[in-house]
């Protein structure tokens, strides 16, 4: 039986799907990390591993190949020359999906797709220090409740 065998389609035209995979597909290897919704991560998600294990073979058909698909020459050198080695030892499982809350407008489960062996960058290195410096939550929160409502007490009285 084939059910469910169709793929992701996104509620999108053919053309207008791939066009859209192909931008996801040059943001994931231009910037390694991106944010987009749920549904778009899992239908791009296989077309990066997919792209990854051609550039591991590093051979002008695979380089054609990944071109087809990711129409940015320079990203493309990028994958060839920094991110296929990086997974050499590798046999899967190049990226990985992060839950990152919904999105305000409408709602829509938003995640992170990023590749696994990623560099982190000084920037995100101090956002994460600045995360852990932060007071916990339980306790700036109820002070802050119990003032409001003691100020509120005080001036009705």
């Amino acid at each position: 039986m084939r059910h469910r065998k169709d793929g992701f389609k996104l509620g999108r035209l053919t053309q207008h799907r791939w066009a859209l995979f192909r931008n996801l597909l040059v943001a994931l290897f231009r910037h390694e990390r991106i944010q987009t919704t749920e549904a778009k991560a899992k239908a791009v998600r296989g077309l990066a591993e997919r792209m990854i294990t051609l550039a591991k073979r590093d051979s002008l058909h695979a380089r054609r190949q990944v071109l087809a698909m990711v129409p940015d020459i320079e990203v493309v050198g990028r994958v060839f020359g920094t991110i296929a080695p990086r997974f050499g030892e590798r046999n899967g499982g190049y990226t990985r999906i992060i839950k990152a809350g919904r999105r305000p407008g409408d709602d829509a489960p938003l995640v992170l797709l990023e590749l696994v062996d990623r560099v982190e960058t000084p920037k995100e290195k101090e956002r994460r220090a600045e995360k852990k410096e932060k007071a916990p939550k339980g306790e700036a929160g109820a002070s802050g409740k119990r003032k409001k409502k003691e100020k509120t007490a005080s001036a009705s009285a």
